[in-house]
């Protein structure tokens, strides 16, 4: 297995990757065209963010995006972690382990300070997975506002 930056012409598989992942959260569904729209504003973006792939055999397995901003607490640049998913077929095999990883370390080599991530409330596997890698649960509660006309 291999953990690369993604380019454009992945945009397809990380859609069904995209697909798994937002058909089992309750806030997202799956919409393609809506995902490629994001994917591909991630990859040709300068310092909006990076997404990770993991591959196996030449196909995703995996993926992860690091988002940047800054944070006025730290005074220094942060990331928003999203989009955490690996292939059905290939949980339990360590991927998901091994791309949470390298994100840490590529975030610290970005010069980030903290990586900030939501799960769902009840998604307590998640939970478990990230607090074995060093996260903590915040006290921030998150609130949207859905500015769509």
């Amino acid at each position: 297995m291999e953990i690369l930056t993604a380019v454009p012409s992945d945009i397809p598989e990380l859609c069904r990757l995209l697909d798994t992942l937002f058909s089992q959260e309750t806030e997202f569904k799956p919409d393609a065209e809506m995902q490629a729209l994001g994917l591909g504003a991630i990859i040709e973006g300068d310092g909006i963010g990076d997404i990770l792939v993991a591959k196996d055999a030449g196909q995703i397995v995996g993926m992860v995006n690091l988002l940047y901003t800054i944070s006025t607490a730290l005074g220094s640049r942060v990331a928003i972690l999203e989009d955490m998913v690996v292939a059905p077929q290939n949980r339990g095999l360590g991927v998901g382990s091994a791309l949470l990883k390298y994100a840490i370390d590529f975030a610290r080599e970005k010069g980030c300070k903290r990586i900030t991530l939501l799960t769902d409330n009840d998604n307590e596997a998640a939970h478990r997975f990230y607090e074995q890698h060093g996260f903590i649960e915040s006290s921030m509660l998150a609130f949207r506002l859905s500015l769509d006309i």
